[in-house]
């Protein structure tokens, strides 16, 4: 019934290195795979040994591996960082000046050449003008009513 006696201090710290040694391995071990498969100067052939050597003699071949490539993964990593920031800075600068949207310039020559194909009226040009311009559209000028012919 008294675990704790069977068990002493010193072993539980054992336990807990080795345990923490064997995440770290499991780390390093999944690093090397995708420094592998991250480095677009290998060809596949490189690639496939490498990843053969890393898996079906994994002590050796990550042994080996960080020895011959080791200083180059962590310049590797560092570049991928820095595309990633730039993309992510790219989007940010894209997305924060809005260049989704139309300028209101292709809107009305858009609009001008709808309106000169026939697809709209002037009455429809002069309200998506107004929209487009910012103008409250109800204060957009109407057009004068036609006369009324006499005798109608």
């Amino acid at each position: 019934m008294y675990l704790a006696y069977d068990y002493p201090l010193l072993s539980v710290f054992w336990s807990m290195l080795w345990f923490f040694l064997w995440i770290l391995w499991f780390i390093l071990l999944f690093r090397i795979i995708m420094d592998i498969f991250r480095d677009h100067e290998m060809n596949g052939w490189a690639k496939a040994g490498w990843l053969a050597f890393v898996i079906l003699l994994p002590f050796l071949g990550v042994l080996v591996y960080v020895i011959a490539r080791g200083k180059n993964m962590g310049r590797r990593e560092i570049a991928q960082a820095r595309a990633q920031q730039q993309d992510f800075d790219a989007y940010i600068r894209k997305t924060a000046a809005g260049t989704d949207r139309t300028s209101s310039v292709d809107e009305l020559a858009r609009l001008s050449e709808l309106r000169a194909g026939g697809h709209i009226t002037d009455e429809e040009f002069r309200r998506a003008k107004a929209l487009v311009l910012g103008d409250d559209p109800a204060a957009a000028p109407t057009p004068p009513p036609a006369a009324a012919a006499p005798g109608q």
